[in-house]
């Protein structure tokens, strides 16, 4: 019989939760529900988030002391796409000591440890100074709303009663001492992960028949001039590293221009990735490629380009490894042998965002990144096991 976490994991695993902006998905409206319901049938004080319809944040909280501070734990409720994963992508099959299934490792594992950590503290309440607030939260797979909205709701000023369906949370403003957001890191601490910036460049031409190319402007033939100046930008990035996270990089992920063989492209258009590393800012970074698009249009007066307004962006982070919180939790994963250096990632992920808020955030979870959003995704349960005691003691650590 597996452990009781595991138990949880395989139900949420086989519960669909693919974001529903990719192909299958569906509101995460079910799993937050069976979250609900976890929490619900053990006197533990949830309360719902609409961010969009039949898609809330589910919330739930442990009390702590008056004045004694707050912890937060993290996990998103969405999951990738299924397309391409042999079998039954909701099986929860458990082979090897591994659960296998969408969503096993990117990241239910996670937010299974946590549910069960929270179960742990509720049964020991005593001593316990900081309140633990879990949030299950939507989107992070593809726009990271549901964290948006949760630290929107709740800033300092901007609380909007209107956000939450029952009752409020216990305390304003939106402050915490600390942040877990689960995701797969091999239970390693990550202090450090880089930021994101999307965007669309355009080339504009004239079409004429391929035959007589000279009435024409060639918009594809301008769009490689275009990336030849993000490359030779790219190779500038290069020359930075950061101690965790190396460089900022830059990668066009998409291309599409022309209409056909014997035509003249009058238009041409790339889909941009830059990856950003603490101490950049999207809008001054988006503001420097503009300037570069500028002056490769004033290098060459016919060409014509476009900047598009940002598709993505979202904050790098970066916690110091001296923060009360994270000495707390390199302490705890010394206790049980694994590797307490924190770390950096070059992935985004939820902790960015509580780390604008002013609260020192940490990625931990089990599982590796390299099986999320795998064909064959699976988890170590016993990872999951130990996940649920770290999430558990590092609340009694960080007193």
């Amino acid at each position: 019989m597996p452990e009781p976490v595991i138990e949880t994991l395989r139900d949420l695993v086989r519960i669909n939760s693919v974001n529903p902006h990719y192909a299958g998905g569906v509101p995460e409206q079910a799993l937050a529900e069976y979250v609900e319901h976890f929490f619900q049938q053990r006197g533990i004080a949830t309360w719902r988030q609409e961010v969009y319809p039949g898609r809330p944040n589910i919330l739930a909280r442990l009390p702590g002391r008056p004045g004694g501070g707050r912890i937060v734990f993290e996990a998103h409720l969405d999951t990738v796409s299924v397309a391409g994963m042999p079998g039954d992508p909701w099986s929860g099959e458990i082979r090897d000591g591994k659960l296998y299934g969408r969503g096993a490792c990117d990241t239910k594992g996670g937010m299974a440890a946590m549910m069960h950590a929270m179960l742990e503290l509720a049964a020991k309440p005593a001593g316990r100074a900081r309140e633990v607030l879990f949030a299950a939260t939507i989107d992070e797979e593809y726009a990271y709303r549901g964290v948006v909205a949760l630290c929107d709701s709740l800033a300092p000023g901007v609380v909007d009663p209107e956000c939450l369906s029952s009752s409020r949370p216990p305390r304003h403003p939106w402050t915490a001492d600390a942040a877990i957001v689960a995701e797969p890191t091999q239970l390693r601490a990550v202090i450090a992960s880089k930021g994101v910036l999307r965007w669309k460049i355009e080339t504009q031409g004239v079409a004429a028949h391929s035959s007589k190319p000279h009435l024409g402007i060639n918009a594809i033939e301008h769009m490689a001039h275009v990336i030849a100046a993000l490359q030779h930008e790219t190779r500038r990035l290069a020359q930075k590293v950061h101690p965790l996270l190396g460089p900022a990089t830059c990668n066009v992920g998409v291309i599409r221009g022309g209409v056909q063989v014997n035509f003249v492209p009058d238009r041409c258009e790339i889909e941009v990735d830059r990856r950003l590393l603490p101490g950049e800012t999207p809008s001054a970074v988006w503001q420097a490629y503009h300037r570069l698009m500028e002056q490769l249009m004033a290098d060459h007066p016919s060409m014509q380009v476009h900047m598009l307004p940002p598709m993505l962006t979202d904050w790098p982070l970066e916690t110091q490894a001296d923060a009360p919180a994270v000495v707390a939790l390199s302490r705890v994963l010394a206790e049980y042998g694994l590797d307490a250096q924190p770390t950096g990632v070059p992935y985004g992920s939820d902790a960015s965002k509580f780390s604008q808020l002013g609260i020192p955030s940490m990625i931990l979870g089990p599982g590796s990144i390299d099986q999320a959003h795998a064909a064959e995704e699976y988890i170590e349960c016993a990872q999951v096991e130990q996940a649920t005691e770290i999430y558990r003691r590092f609340v009694d650590a960080f007193a």
